[in-house]
């Protein structure tokens, strides 16, 4: 029974499958909209809190480091409850919408890439803190520097939140509802097909999000290790 799915899994990837593919395509749609959306939030963030000195930093570093362990049903539930008729935003009429799970997924990647983002660019200017200042060069003019020198760490923080979001399930059916051709994406409708039985559609769904996992893996050892012969250049 297992080999008879893990065959028709394969054979609807290799055939193009037009509903599989369409899950894919939302799932890429939703995750890459809700990671354009958290790292133009996260670097900014991350990047002011590390090269600031103010009362409260430290409960506020503190504060990032703890979301980046939300749970996801908790975030799913607090989106739900802002978006539903009752809810401030209800009027937007936005609940079971793509534009709901990017909300849902922005919410939860955002203290990710931010927190990543901050331990770096904490390091860095540690760093280059003193030299800065015997150049007459303030920290806001040099952030550019920062970014630059810290392009390789930060695409790795970029890939790791998009990792976490196309593999989520737990907000976005929440907010989502996994509603047929508007709504469904890869992890909701695994979850959806499974229960039914449909283990073909399943395994095909779980050989591409894992494919995807993977490369998101490779692109991150690439960068570290372009980081790491660019250092020793």
């Amino acid at each position: 029974m297992l080999f008879d799915a893990f065959s028709q899994a394969v054979a609807l990837i290799m055939s193009g499958d037009p509903e599989l593919f369409e899950i894919l395509w939302l799932s890429i749609q939703v995750s890459t909209s809700a990671l354009a959306i958290s790292v133009i939030l996260a670097l900014p963030i991350g990047t002011v809190l590390a090269i600031s000195e103010f009362p409260g930093k430290r409960l506020c570093v503190t504060v990032l480091n703890s979301l980046m362990g939300l749970p996801p049903v908790v975030v799913g539930l607090l989106v739900y409850l802002m978006l539903s008729r009752s809810g401030p935003l209800g009027v937007l009429g936005l609940l079971y919408t793509p534009t709901a799970m990017v909300i849902a997924q922005v919410v939860l990647i955002t203290p990710i890439i931010a927190a990543l983002a901050y331990q770096v660019m904490d390091d860095l200017h540690r760093e280059y803190r003193e030299l800065f200042q015997s150049l007459g060069i303030d920290s806001i003019r040099a952030i550019p520097t920062y970014l630059w020198d810290a392009r390789y760490s930060l695409v790795t923080s970029i890939l790791a939140g998009f990792g976490r979001a196309i593999s989520e399930v737990g907000a976005v059916i929440i907010v989502g509802g996994n509603i047929d051709h508007l709504t469904r994406v890869m992890t909701t409708a695994i979850a959806l097909e499974t229960s039914k039985g449909e283990l073909a559609i399943a395994l095909a769904l779980g050989i591409i999000l894992l494919m995807l996992a993977l490369l998101v893996n490779a692109g991150v050892t690439t960068v570290r290790s372009i980081a790491l012969k660019k250092a020793y250049v």
